[in-house]
């Protein structure tokens, strides 16, 4: 009886495990490029590549690894289209950033060729399918970001906010995270986004974060999900969730929200801190 209790603790922690899987895919923010694409929730681009031996050498001791040669190399230039893709900033993409700097170009095609490979698998037909993968966070993002990203010192509480904190009443809510709802704006994800208020003054961008920070985890996280982003590590315990109103920018990347809101965020020097690191998600469709 013990025995038939522990199968059916294990069978039901598998379904579990296997629900929130599947709950944790729906809620990742995916966008397809050309025979890859760019999961802006976990920060990894995937590419598949196909290849085949030259008709010859099938049935031959060399076809599988010329054909796996082949695939890779159709994986990468898959992979590479796919990076040229990615929005840096709502007018800047990687490939309008490679073109106007060839030492931009070849750094990026070198890391390119550092992507990792995620799955190989031979098919029957005697091709070969390799995925390859790379991250947008870290050495990529240190080489794309926006130069005007610095490190931002630590943030002190002001003497506004300390005779604030001898009032209660008159004291700010502090918050932990940002979540940003921009669903049905046709909002697109990009590394460096811009929160603005109604007046066009930024809430949120370059100026707020520190490097290290953006490097390290992106600027912003994406869901397609609003209780699962305010649910989320990045944002932890108390996040401030608006409703963006609408977009700015040709790429549909910046944001604005209400000045009542704007204000909210600009309450408290807590939230400052939190800015500085990159504890913000966008909600998109």
């Amino acid at each position: 009886m013990k025995f038939f209790s522990l199968l059916v603790f294990i069978a039901a922690l598998m379904i579990s495990g296997a629900g929130t899987g599947i709950c944790q895919e729906e809620n990742e923010l995916m966008e397809q490029v050309g025979n890859g694409a760019i999961n802006w929730t976990s920060g990894l681009i995937r590419a598949v590549g196909v290849g085949a031996p030259p008709e010859q050498y099938y049935g031959k001791p060399e076809a599988r690894p010329m054909a796996l040669r082949a695939a890779k190399m159709d994986a990468y230039r898959n992979i590479l289209e796919v990076i040229q893709g990615v929005r840096i900033e709502s007018s800047t993409t990687v490939k309008n950033f490679m073109m106007a700097d060839d030492s931009i170009s070849a750094q990026v095609s070198g890391m390119v060729r550092g992507a990792q490979v995620a799955k190989q698998e031979y098919m029957s037909d005697g091709t070969v399918e390799v995925t390859l993968e790379m991250n947008l966070k870290g050495g990529f993002a240190q080489l794309v970001l926006p130069q005007d990203i610095k490190q931002v010192e630590p943030i002190k509480s002001s003497s506004a906010s300390s005779s604030a904190k001898s009032n209660p009443k008159s004291e700010p809510t502090a918050y932990t995270g940002l979540v940003v709802d921009a669903r049905g704006l046709d909002a697109k994800p990009a590394m460096s986004p811009r929160v603005l208020d109604e007046n066009g003054q930024e809430v949120y961008g370059a100026a707020f974060v520190s490097r290290e920070y953006a490097v390290q985890q992106g600027m912003s996280g994406y869901s397609k999900n609003v209780d699962s982003a305010a649910k989320n590590q990045r944002v932890t315990a108390n996040p401030l969730i608006v409703k963006a109103i609408k977009t700015e920018g040709p790429g549909k990347t910046d944001l604005v929200i209400n000045n009542t809101e704007a204000s909210s965020l600009r309450g408290a020097h807590e939230n400052l801190s939190f800015l500085k690191q990159c504890k913000v998600i966008i909600v998109v469709d």
